[in-house]
């Protein structure tokens, strides 16, 4: 696929423990802007989701915020973006980001940016999408998480190719260029015998 135009971030509203997950944010910002790619994300001006944010828009970027009418003080809305669009639901938000992007990456962040990103793996394993989706890692963050994909592909729940499908890593420039060689493929999902009831 060529490269995405506009790229989702699901990260935290925190900034975590260690300084190296706020600097991989800015870098990451910055490297979206310089590429073209305009930012969506959750619209916060705190945490990851405000660092990456600001890092987009002072390279000239265009950042796209979707939060929820509930979220707007409790996140602190971003008052400096490019638009930023006021929904009812947490459901509306997920479902309008996924509208305006063309990839997906979460960087390190806690239930929501897990809830955010497999919700985007699932719909690519239903077929519903063929965008990329990654983990940017930093300080080995996702580690855990990859070998529990790795074990739910042992257990036969999960296809290889499925998990193969997911890019991980803390390179940003690889990242980068394996979004543009891309190529999304479906496979569907494993209904075995001993799934489906006689």
């Amino acid at each position: 696929m060529p490269q995405p135009t506009a790229l989702c971030v699901y990260c935290g509203s925190s900034s975590g423990k260690h300084p190296e997950y706020a600097e991989q944010a800015r870098a990451f910002g910055a490297g979206m802007a310089e590429r073209g790619m305009a930012l969506v994300y959750g619209g916060g001006k705190v945490g990851l989701m405000g660092t990456v944010a600001d890092a987009v828009l002072a390279g000239g970027g265009k950042v796209i915020g979707v939060i929820p009418r509930q979220l707007v003080d409790l996140e602190v809305a971003h008052p400096g973006l490019s638009e930023l669009v006021v929904v009812d639901t947490m459901h509306q938000r997920k479902t309008r980001m996924y509208e305006l992007s063309d990839a997906f990456v979460a960087l390190p962040g806690g239930f929501g940016t897990m809830d955010e990103m497999f919700e985007m793996l699932t719909w690519a394993q239903l077929g519903l999408h063929r965008y990329p989706c990654a983990f940017l890692d930093a300080r080995g963050y996702y580690r855990d998480l990859r070998a529990m994909m790795d074990h739910m592909v042992d257990e036969r729940f999960v296809r290889p190719e499925q998990r193969d499908s997911l890019w991980f890593g803390d390179d940003m420039t690889a990242l980068f260029d394996w979004m543009q060689t891309y190529e999304g493929t479906y496979l569907p999902k494993w209904i075995d015998n001993q799934s489906v009831d006689a």
